[in-house]
């Protein structure tokens, strides 16, 4: 039986607007589509015609939803977050790698605070409770734009989920299943961390963000297995990440250091 409106209710555009978007605040228009593709395909091209930094977009269903990897993520109307936000740094390129694991800690702090469960990170971005998936977060350059989106399970049932090792807050029996205020929490947390970072030129360290991503982290200290782009596998101890944002790891007496790759956190058996 599918679920009804009232279990699942439509987000407010007009309620959403009216809670986020203020004189001199970084968020300058929420917009909510009933159905959409992909909301990072739809931002990046109205950045190329030069919509202006802020901008979000919500959908409620999505139907071409991609991870890193380009993975398909698919999932039942209204029974999760999905959007997209459209950033125009005014920091070097070579901080903006960092731009993915700052929404990830900022994600991770507002569902933590708002629902009440254990927020950890893989990463670069995925924000897991114990070993399982809550959420996805999937950066993309578009011009001099960055378009990041994040897909985060929230009503879902079990058989709803579309892989074994994800979850969702009713899963998990969160404090707080409502979309509205987790979205608007979610949005707040990247604007106080946003604003920080940028006012520090992109310096990680200066804004605080590295001790907060490393404070946030499930993958730092853990033995892991790395698929690798071109299709290699580095197992090792993951021991941190560099002022890029890049995940540090120490394998075969050597450090790696990547920017890039699937991370699987290892378990010892014992």
């Amino acid at each position: 039986m599918r679920y009804s409106d009232l279990d699942r209710p439509p987000l407010s555009e007009a309620a959403l607007n009216r809670a986020l978007v203020r004189p001199g605040g970084l968020w300058t228009g929420v917009t909510v589509v009933d159905s959409t593709g992909s909301t990072n395909a739809d931002l990046a091209k109205a950045a190329s015609e030069g919509a202006a930094e802020g901008a979000v977009l919500v959908a409620e269903e999505q139907l071409a939803g991609r991870g890193r990897l380009g993975r398909a993520w698919t999932a039942p109307p209204r029974s999760g977050l999905t959007f997209s936000i459209l950033l125009r740094p005014q920091v070097p390129v070579t901080a903006q790698g960092w731009l993915p694991l700052l929404y990830g800690v900022a994600a991770a702090s507002a569902v933590r605070r708002l629902a009440e469960v254990d927020v950890l990170l893989k990463w670069p971005n995925d924000l897991l409770i114990g070993e399982r998936k809550l959420a996805g977060v999937l950066a993309e350059r578009a011009d001099d734009a960055v378009v990041i989106g994040m897909g985060l399970n929230v009503s879902l049932k079990a058989e709803e989920l579309p892989v074994e090792t994800a979850t969702s807050l009713a899963i998990e029996e969160a404090a707080c299943l409502d979309r509205d205020p987790l979205l608007r929490a979610v949005l707040r947390e990247v604007e106080s961390h946003y604003r920080e970072w940028t006012a520090a030129g992109g310096d990680a360290d200066a804004s605080g963000l590295h001790s907060a991503y490393l404070a946030a982290s499930a993958t730092i200290g853990r033995l892991v297995r790395v698929e690798l782009p071109n299709g290699q596998v580095l197992i090792g101890q993951a021991t941190g990440v560099d002022t890029f944002g890049h995940l540090q790891v120490a394998a075969e007496d050597q450090r790696h250091t990547l920017s890039a790759g699937d991370v699987v956190h290892v378990r010892i058996a014992g």
